[in-house]
């Protein structure tokens, strides 16, 4: 037992209360709770130490096992009927399709009022987690823990400091701070869509925040499931302003014929050379892990939120993804950890030992384990509206595959028209 986070405990006894329990460590003694999801190694590691808090809370045994090949084996258990009592989803879309096959259990009435109230961007994680039933009728099943946030800018702040460049806080002022860099004799924009066999992904993710910068959520969502056709001229004006960026061989580091080629990997070292090759590069929170050996975070490299237009008052949308728990197979100690989740200290325990975000508005924000973590969370916290990676939710015909290939025909000289027009076709084969 982590002795050291049993602080949160008494919220914890709280929840246990709650749902018609007596004192905390005994109201659910005797019963055994059953979870499966996708994390390993460090992550299993550290959701231990969120599953010895409710132990300890209620008295019951959590089994949690994980697996990488979590997708196709929770499919199987399901249809089986052996299926775990939670189990804990990557995406939502594969939540969506057991749902409608009545594989999983609504949660209980209140949890979307809750969400809306405690979560930054509530209405969105609500929307996230609401699946048509065999009936048709829509359900709450998913309730979103642990998040991650792709809408970011990494930059170099001595790079900033000694150009004399400052944080631009709207995207007109980034577009005027590109331009201010190139009159400079500098590169804005390094930009890499090399991914081996899953080449051209970095650029959906650019047009995934694009149209939630341009477009209202709405829009975003019917384009996500081809309500709105690909190539609807929202989208393809999305994509052109990717283009802006990307095709304009003074705003990227090794001009625009650069990009289709370089390595996702290798294109944000530019920001630590001397002279530097570029000064900013739009990527997800885990893009670190690729920085030059020896970086600090918030000293040698930073990061700021990929600003939202100020013309077209859309608030501040963050692109980004998420694991979803959802009830596979019901019981009182399923519905009393869903509840749980819901307690500060059950977010606070992961965010102290780090890779973990949440949109939850009563954590103590100091509780993150880093600095960086803290920013990152800020801007979670800070959003209006939270969507998840587009392509992640398309048919995987589309999102790994058409949308990517299309966006490296883009960068490679096709019109924007084209190949939306192109990805559309394809969707209209698999339908």
């Amino acid at each position: 037992m982590h002795k050291t986070l049993l602080a949160g405990i008494s919220a914890v006894a709280l929840v246990v209360a709650s749902v018609g329990g007596a004192t905390a460590g005994s109201h659910l003694s005797g019963q055994t709770l059953t979870i499966f999801g996708p994390w390993l190694t460090a992550d299993k590691d550290n959701f231990d130490v969120v599953v010895d808090m409710f132990e300890e809370a209620t008295g019951a045994t959590v089994e949690y096992a994980g697996s990488d090949s979590f997708e196709q084996q929770i499919v199987i258990d399901t249809q089986a009927g052996s299926a775990p009592n939670i189990a804990v989803f990557p995406q939502p879309g594969l939540a969506a399709d057991l749902a409608g096959k009545g594989l999983l259990t609504p949660l209980a009435d209140g949890t979307g009022d809750w969400v809306r109230q405690n979560y930054a961007a509530g209405q969105s994680w609500v929307d996230l987690g609401t699946y048509a039933d065999e009936s048709g009728a829509d359900q709450l099943y998913g309730f979103f823990y642990k998040v991650n946030v792709k809408s970011l800018v990494w930059y170099s702040p001595d790079n900033f400091a000694d150009a004399g460049y400052e944080i631009p806080e709207t995207m007109e002022a980034l577009i005027a701070l590109s331009d201010q860099i190139v009159a400079d004799g500098g590169t804005p924009w390094c930009i890499g869509l090399g991914s081996g066999g899953a080449t051209g992904w970095p650029a959906t993710d650019w047009v995934e925040d694009l149209m939630l910068r341009t477009q209202s959520p709405d829009v975003y969502d019917k384009w996500v499931t081809n309500e709105m056709p690909f190539n609807d001229p929202r989208v393809v004006a999305a994509i052109e302003t990717f283009g802006q960026f990307a095709k304009n061989d003074a705003y990227v580091d090794g001009g625009a014929a650069a990009v289709g080629t370089t390595d996702f990997r290798d294109s944000p070292k530019g920001l630590f050379t001397v002279p530097a090759k570029c000064f900013m590069h739009r990527q997800a929170s885990f893009i670190p892990a690729f920085f030059p050996e020896g970086t600090e975070l918030g000293v040698d490299a930073d990061f700021f939120y990929f600003p939202a237009y100020e013309s077209k008052d859309l608030g501040k949308p963050v692109l980004g993804a998420g694991t979803l728990f959802t009830i596979t197979n019901d019981s009182e100690a399923a519905n009393a950890f869903i509840e749980f989740l819901g307690t500060p200290a059950a977010h606070e325990a992961w965010m102290a030992q780090g890779g973990f975000l949440t949109p939850h508005l009563g954590v103590d924000l100091a509780a993150y384990s880093s600095d960086t973590n803290r920013g990152l969370g800020t801007i979670l916290r800070n959003a209006t509206t939270f969507r998840f990676d587009g392509s992640d939710l398309m048919p995987g015909a589309i999102g790994a595959g058409t949308f990517w290939t299309g966006m490296v025909d883009y960068v490679s000289g096709s019109d924007a028209q084209s190949v939306a027009d192109a990805i559309q076709e394809s969707w209209d084969s698999i339908k």
